[in-house]
C-alpha cells in the first residue's frame, strides 16, 4: 500500500465512501473495484470499512430527521442476520458467487424499471420481503461492501422522497457497517497498516459526505431516481463482469 498509483485511486475510493454516505446513490460501491485494481479486494474491503463507519458518523448527522422509521425496523433485523450469515460463511462462499448473483438480481430490477411503460403506484413497506431483501442486503455488504442492489430492490418500489431515500439508506448502512466491525476485526482484516492508511483518507472522505448531500438537495426528484436506477443497472453488470472474469 504505497505509491502515488495507489494514494491516487485510494482517495478517490474514499471520496466516493463519503458521496455515498451524504446520499448520494451507488457511487460507495465501486470504491471497493476501484480499489482492487491496486491491492487485493479482502484487503480493500479491509481498509475501507472503518473509512465507511467514520463517515456513517457525518452522515447520521446530515439525516439526523429524514428517514423513514418503519422501513429500518423492517430491514434492520434481516442486515443483522445477514451479517451473521456472512460471516458464518466467509470462509466457505466464493466472492464470485455472491456478486454474481447479486449483479444478476439487480440487473434484472433495473432493466425492468427503465423498460416499463407505466409508473405503477407505490408499495407498502411489507416484513417478510423487507426480512429477506435486508438479510440479503447484511449478507452482501459483508462479502464485498456490495449492499446497495438488494437494499434498492424492496426500497425503490416503496417510491420515498429522495431526501428520505438517502436518510434511511445511510441510516441503515451505518448500522450494517457498525456490526461488521467485529467479525472483520476477528477475521484479522483490520490491520494495523490498514488503519494507518484509513485515518489519511478519512479527511477527504468526511468532506465529501458534505458535498453528496447538497448534490441530493439540488437534484430534481425524478432525476434522481433516474440516476440511482441506470446507477443500480452499471453496477449490477460491472459485478456480473467480475463475478464471470
Amino acid at each position: 500500500m504505497d505509491g502515488y498509483g495507489f494514494w491516487a485511486l485510494a482517495v478517490i475510493a474514499s471520496v466516493l465512501v463519503g458521496m455515498s454516505k451524504g446520499g448520494l446513490p451507488v457511487v460507495g460501491i465501486m470504491s471497493v473495484p476501484l480499489l482492487s485494481l491496486v491491492i487485493s479486494p479482502v484487503t480493500a474491503a479491509g481498509l475501507l470499512l472503518p473509512i465507511y463507519v467514520v463517515s456513517d458518523m457525518f452522515g447520521l448527522y446530515a439525516y439526523r430527521h429524514e428517514f423513514d422509521l418503519k422501513v429500518l425496523k423492517i430491514l434492520i433485523p434481516g442486515a443483522t442476520v445477514g451479517v451473521f450469515l456472512g460471516w458464518l460463511t466467509a470462509s466457505v462462499v466464493p466472492e464470485a458467487a455472491v456478486e454474481g448473483l447479486v449483479g444478476l438480481i439487480g440487473a434484472v430490477f433495473a432493466a425492468n424499471l427503465l423498460l416499463r411503460r407505466t409508473d405503477p403506484p407505490a408499495k407498502p413497506a411489507r416484513l417478510l420481503p423487507g426480512l429477506v431483501w435486508g438479510t440479503a442486503t447484511g449478507f452482501t455488504s459483508f462479502v464485498s461492501h456490495a449492499g446497495a442492489p438488494p437494499y434498492q430492490v424492496y426500497v425503490l418500489p416503496l417510491k420515498m422522497p429522495k431526501i428520505v431515500f438517502a436518510g434511511t439508506s445511510t441510516i441503515l448502512f451505518a448500522y450494517v457497517n457498525a456490526i461488521k466491525l467485529i467479525p472483520y476485526a476477528a477475521l484479522g482484516q483490520l490491520s494495523t497498516e490498514n488503519l494507518r492508511v484509513a485515518a489519511w483518507l478519512m479527511v477527504p472522505a468526511a468532506v465529501s459526505v458534505f458535498f453528496g448531500y447538497r448534490l441530493v438537495q439540488i437534484v430534481p426528484q425524478a432525476l434522481f431516481f433516474r440516476i440511482v436506477t441506470w446507477a443500480l443497472l452499471l453496477i449490477s453488470l460491472r459485478l456480473i463482469w467480475q463475478a464471470v472474469a
